[in-house]
C-alpha cells in the first residue's frame, strides 16, 4: 500500500509536466470543436461490449457471478484492495462525468458508464463478505480516502484547462488504474472471486486506455505513461481491443429461442 500513499505526490508532480506537454503540443493539434465528436474504433467496440440499456440486468448478473464463486477467508491485503478500488473506480466515473459536462464528447460519457459497472463489481465483493462500503453515502466528487479526494481535485482541475488536457487526464486515470490492478493481482488478492473481478477490471481499463490513446493520437498529442512502463503502454495501445465475456457473460444479455439469457 506504500505506492498508493505516495500516489498524490506523484500526481501533483506530473500535473505540471503533463499540462506543459499539452500546451507545447497545441500548436500542432487541432483546436476545433469539430473534432470533439470523433469516435475511435476502440469506442465502437466499447459501445457494443459494455453499454447496455438495461443496466439492471448487468448488475444482477454481476452479483450472481460473484456470489456463485466460493466464499473464502479474506486477507487484510484483500480487504484493503477492494475497499480502495471501490472508490478508485468511483473516482474515474466522477472525473469522466465532470469532464463530459465541460466537453460533450462520447468517450467521457461512454467510459463513465463502464466505470459504474466496475465499481458495482467491487460493491458486490464487499457485500458478499459483509464488509463496510466506503462509498455507501457517496456524493459526486467526494471520497472517504484522502488520496483519492486529492486526486479527484487535481485531475478535474487539470482537465478543465482544455479538451486536450482532459484527454490527458483520461489516459492518466487508466494508466494509474492499470498499475494498481496489476499490483493487487500480483501481491494483494488470491481468492477466486477477488482475482476474477480484478482481472475483469484490468481488461476494461486496458480497453479504456486504448480509447483515450486513439483520441490523443487524433489530436496530435502523445501521452507519456507515469505509472506503467512505456513498453507496457505501447503494447496495450498497439494491440487489438480485448473482447471478453464480461462478468460471467454479463455484457451481452439477450434472449435465445428458449427465453433464457445468453451471450451474443
Amino acid at each position: 500500500m506504500k505506492k498508493r500513499n505516495a500516489t498524490i505526490w506523484l500526481i501533483m508532480a506530473i500535473t505540471a509536466v503533463s499540462f506543459l506537454m499539452v500546451q507545447c503540443s497545441k500548436s500542432e493539434a487541432s483546436q476545433s470543436t469539430d473534432n470533439y465528436n470523433y469516435v475511435s474504433p476502440a469506442e465502437k467496440s466499447l459501445l457494443l461490449e459494455e453499454q447496455n440499456p438495461d443496466n439492471d440486468i448487468i448488475i444482477a448478473c454481476i452479483y450472481d457471478c460473484i456470489n456463485s464463486m466460493p466464499v473464502e477467508e479474506i486477507s487484510d491485503s484483500e480487504l484493503a484492495a477492494v475497499t480502495y478500488m471501490r472508490e478508485e473506480e468511483l473516482l474515474a466515473h466522477d472525473v469522466y462525468v465532470a469532464l463530459y459536462e465541460l466537453y460533450p464528447v462520447p468517450v467521457f460519457n461512454n467510459i463513465s458508464k463502464s466505470e459504474t459497472i466496475h465499481t458495482v463489481a467491487m460493491l458486490a465483493l464487499l457485500e458478499k463478505y459483509a464488509l463496510p462500503d466506503p462509498a455507501a453515502n457517496h456524493q459526486q466528487g467526494v471520497f472517504e480516502e484522502p488520496v483519492l479526494q486529492a486526486l479527484y481535485d487535481t485531475l478535474t482541475a487539470m482537465g478543465s484547462a482544455s479538451f486536450q488536457d482532459a484527454l490527458m487526464v483520461g489516459a492518466t486515470i487508466e494508466d494509474l488504474d492499470i498499475d494498481d490492478l496489476m499490483v493487487d493481482l500480483a501481491q494483494n488478492v488470491d481468492n477466486t472471486d477477488f482475482t476474477y473481478a480484478f482481472q475483469q477490471l484490468l481488461r476494461g481499463s486496458r480497453n479504456h486506455l486504448r480509447a483515450f490513446h486513439a483520441h490523443l493520437t487524433f489530436q496530435g498529442l502523445i501521452y507519456t505513461p507515469q505509472y506503467i512502463s512505456q513498453e507496457l503502454y505501447d503494447q496495450i495501445t498497439s494491440s487489438s481491443w480485448q473482447v471478453g465475456n464480461g462478468f460471467c457473460v454479463c455484457s451481452f444479455p439477450s434472449k435465445d429461442n428458449s427465453g433464457k439469457m445468453s451471450e451474443e
